[in-house]
């Protein structure tokens, strides 16, 4: 079974189409959760050549935003090195945090305005969570090539411009533990791929101190 396209962006410019090799496949996901049918378009692929891939992040900072008790885009795909501004248009409290490794953030409570920007120095998943709010998550992926894309409706995806040799092909989606595959490029056939869903839509998690969320208690 194959779905449509749900909320990501993808914040890195694609190789050129043309230059290099091509590299095709589909994503099949295996649904044991009852998942809605746009979540194929959720999921995340990435090429890292064994080489190495020379990545810059950008001068001006991405944004998360928190709106309707939600963030927004809910997927953040980065270069190592980028800044990350989360602006609160709610007119509520949000403390947006991470407890991810060398990742870890926690930018304390705030209102409506432009928020405050972090900066990821390290390659890996960051799991965003408002100390607020139990129900707000998101993820930022940040990577060391330029060689990401998403799938399509179908679960189809097409990267170009790989540079030839070895190198590691990683599937990601927040619903399903990560699918890495060892390839050479160029290949002669497709790539045919699965993602077992096996995570609620709503990670278990505490708050940024380690405890868990107190019910009723609302910055409204």
């Amino acid at each position: 079974m194959r779905f449509s396209v749900s909320c990501l962006v993808l914040a890195l410019a694609l190789t050129s189409p043309g230059r290099g090799a091509v590299l095709e496949g589909t994503i099949e996901l295996e649904d044991g959760r009852g998942i809605s049918r746009g979540a194929v378009g959720e999921a995340v692929v990435t090429f890292e050549p064994a080489a190495g891939d020379s990545v810059s992040p950008p001068a001006d900072p991405y944004e998360i935003v928190t709106e309707d008790k939600q963030f927004r885009p809910r997927v953040l795909v980065v270069p190592v090195g980028s800044r990350v501004r989360f602006p609160n248009r709610d007119p509520i409290l949000h403390n947006v945090f991470s407890v991810s490794g060398e990742n870890t953030f926690d930018v304390g409570l705030y209102g409506r305005g432009p928020g405050k920007t972090v900066t990821f120095e390290h390659p890996g998943l960051v799991r965003i969570f408002c100390n607020v709010h139990h129900s707000m998550v998101a993820y930022v992926l940040v990577v060391q090539t330029s060689h990401v894309t998403r799938p399509d409706p179908r679960g189809r995806f097409r990267l170009d411009g790989i540079p030839e040799g070895p190198g590691t092909l990683t599937l990601w989606h927040e619903r399903a533990d990560p699918v890495r595959r060892e390839i050479r490029v160029p290949r002669k056939e497709d790539l045919d791929l699965a993602l077992e869903i096996t995570k609620p839509r709503v990670p278990k998690h505490l708050n940024k101190v380690g405890e868990p969320y107190r019910r009723g208690r609302r910055y409204r």
